[in-house]
């Protein structure tokens, strides 16, 4: 605060203290038994008499106009008259000087009585006790008392009578310090609207400036912020932001209660309301509490706004997600000085969309991973601190898996590779072919990136969609079918429509293994189970042109994915049986340089006698190696053929003299 606010605020008290004065010599004046040590414990005769002759005039006039600083301030955000502004200080008087519980307790002619009470707060105001409008400023529907800027306590008292009392808040506040609202603690927090300016911020800034408008409900999608809009917003209007976390103002012991002290908060500070996420979890006395105040209420939240929420019609605007290069611009702004050389954020980050306030948060974890390895941001602490902003919801319906192999790994035939890179390339660069080039424009459509890995079990589909991930510097979450299919009817959709949202909101591959279990064929209706199994499948071919993500379905059985899915795949890769020469490359890549093999393992029998896949041979190495490490010795053909063999037995094939030779008796 000002010095020169201040000190308009104690002359103020100094004007109030100059009625006192004068009020306590005409009290003086009336008073038969002026030294009386007991005065004020006692009512004598004579006193009485006395205030029987005495007639109840007001002690005024006396008003203080709002003055210079936070009273002023105050005075205007509140929309208090200027007797608001009187009463409002006659109640902070002994707040500012200790004095005025004195001059209070012998004017209330009561020791025990400190406070002014309404009645002597409206006799020092030069407004008579009786007037009906004065006594309105200090009732329920006025700034003061519905904004908790005076509370009026003792009500089993008659009304003038009743104490008047300033929140501590309040007087802190109007004495230039700010603490703390403990109840508010968790549920508000001050918002940055210093950033760069999200899309759709100047329509909302013309309704709040020119319009008046004072509700109004931002929609977030994917990748975009409502928070960061209302708070952009409300910053080009000249307002702070004071941003409300939903759920836990709704898990208040008494929501109302606390949402009354957010707009005092805000009504306090200057400030606009940002409100969120919402979705449908507040009660409706909430709503009309915040609604009801004077300042701006910007509730935000990813579905569509319900009229029932609240009385008043909002302004709807949409929050989309940040362009690329106000992306760019938000990384370099928050790791300016931080970035190791020629480390370009835009190009890392590209295919992570995130609104700017998570884009802060990442930019600070990528600099504190960089800082704890001690050297400068790199690719990977960017890519780390974009991951770590990715909600948890999805954890609970889908198994995460963190990426830990590369291209490098994969041993597939040059054409597939070259279908995985594309893949990888469509989710570096569908923001500018999709958004920027407006490659799908219209018709509800989705902005994902959608791929079928199709071929037999083993060929390194699973494999192939952790690489890409890693590529991408993602996460890869693999959708658990017990947590998705449901024998009741409507629950299946039910279960993946909350994946899919979850996934939305989520920088990570999606990956739908056996995928043919639910993207199944339409069949022909002949009863009730049909109907209702096209009914699903039907569903997930709308919910999958609507999917903003990146997901890939992987499948042993193309034949039993409905025909009308190859339509919404970006990419079909089929994954082909390795040939000898990869079965080849396979079984030295399973075996390892750590593993210790003997002069007799022959690679090249193994890859020409044995059709198998990259899966099946990974999994007879991992058998060679235990069986290797029980009898301590390197591994051998004896424990490769055998391994082998056991391999044949799960997949229930014959083990045949003309496939493993002389090594028949080790496979038996």
């Amino acid at each position: 605060m000002s010095d020169r606010g201040l000190a308009a605020l104690l002359g103020r008290v100094r004007d109030l203290e100059e009625v006192v004065r004068s009020a306590v010599a005409t009290r003086r004046a009336a008073d038969p038994h002026p030294d009386d040590p007991f005065r004020g414990l006692y009512l004598s005769d004579e006193a009485l008499d006395a205030v029987l002759a005495a007639a109840r005039e007001p002690f005024g006039p006396w008003s203080a106009d709002p003055v210079d600083g936070r009273l002023g301030a105050l005075a205007a955000a509140a929309r208090l008259t200027t007797l608001d502004v009187s009463l409002l200080l006659v109640a902070l008087a002994p707040d500012v000087d200790g004095r005025f519980e004195q001059f209070y307790g012998y004017l209330n002619d009561d020791v025990t009585r400190r406070r002014a009470t309404v009645g002597l707060a409206l006799r020092l105001c030069g407004v008579p006790e009786a007037a009906a409008a004065a006594r309105a400023r200090l009732a329920a529907g006025a700034p003061l008392v519905d904004l908790d800027l005076v509370r009026v306590e003792d009500p089993e008292r008659p009304v003038l009578s009743r104490a008047l009392r300033v929140p501590d808040r309040v007087s802190a506040h109007l004495l230039g310090a700010d603490p703390p609202e403990p109840l508010l603690t968790g549920v508000v927090a001050p918002a940055d609207g210093s950033g760069p300016t999200p899309p759709g911020a100047a329509e909302l800034v013309r309704a709040l400036r020119t319009a008046g408008a004072r509700l109004a409900y931002l929609r977030e999608r994917p990748g975009g912020s409502g928070l960061a809009l209302g708070a952009a917003a409300l910053a080009a209007t000249g307002r702070a932001a004071v941003a409300v976390d939903a759920r836990r103002l709704s898990a208040a012991l008494h929501p109302a209660e606390v949402a009354g002290l957010v707009v005092r908060e805000a009504v306090l500070r200057g400030a606009g309301i940002v409100l969120g996420p919402v979705d449908g979890t507040e009660p409706w006395a909430v709503w009309r509490r915040l609604a009801a105040g004077p300042v701006p209420l910007l509730a935000y939240g990813s579905g569509a706004w319900d009229p029932g929420w609240c009385e008043h019609a909002p302004l709807q605007v949409e929050a989309p997600a940040l362009p690329a290069p106000e992306r760019a611009a938000a990384w370099r702004s928050a790791l300016a000085g931080r970035l190791a050389p020629g480390v370009d954020p835009a190009t890392a980050t590209a295919h992570f969309v995130l609104p700017a306030p998570a884009i802060h948060r990442a930019a600070e974890a990528a600099a504190l991973l960089a800082a704890a390895e001690g050297s400068e941001v790199g690719e990977a602490h960017l890519r780390a601190g974009a991951r770590g902003q990715n909600a948890a919801g999805l954890a609970r319906l889908a198994r995460r898996i963190e990426p830990a192999v590369g291209f490098a790994d994969l041993v597939l035939p040059p054409p597939v590779l070259a279908q995985l890179h594309e893949l990888a390339g469509r989710a570096r660069h569908r923001e500018r072919v999709l958004a920027d080039w407006r490659m799908r424009p219209g018709g509800g459509r989705g902005r994902g990136v959608t791929a079928l890995f199709a071929g037999d079990s083993g060929t390194g589909k699973t494999m192939s969609a952790e690489v890409v991930a890693g590529a991408l510097g993602l996460e890869m979450y693999t959708v658990n079918l017990a947590t998705v299919v449901d024998k009741y009817v409507g629950e299946t959709e039910k279960n993946l429509e909350r994946i899919f949202d979850e996934a939305a909101g989520v920088n990570a591959v999606l990956l739908f293994d056996e995928a043919d279990a639910i993207f199944g064929k339409r069949s022909e209706v002949r009863d009730a189970h049909d109907r209702y199994a096209n009914i699903e499948s039907a569903y997930l071919l709308q919910r999958m042109e609507t999917f903003d993500g990146l997901a890939v379905l992987a499948t042993n059985l193309r034949a039993n994915l409905d025909d009308a899915f190859t339509r919404r795949l970006d990419l079909v890769v089929d994954f082909p049986m390795p040939d000898a020469g990869a079965r080849r490359a396979l079984w030295d890549r399973c075996l390892g340089t750590e593993l210790p093999r003997a002069s007799d393992v022959d690679l090249d029998f193994l890859a020409d006698a044995f059709d198998l896949a990259g899966g099946h041979i990974r999994s007879a190495a991992v058998t060679a190696a235990y069986l290797s490490a029980e009898v301590g010795r390197p591994v051998g053909m004896a424990e490769l053929i055998g391994a082998v063999g056991r391999e044949y037995r799960k997949l229930g094939r014959l083990t045949l003299e003309s496939e493993f030779g002389r090594y028949l008796a080790d496979a038996l």
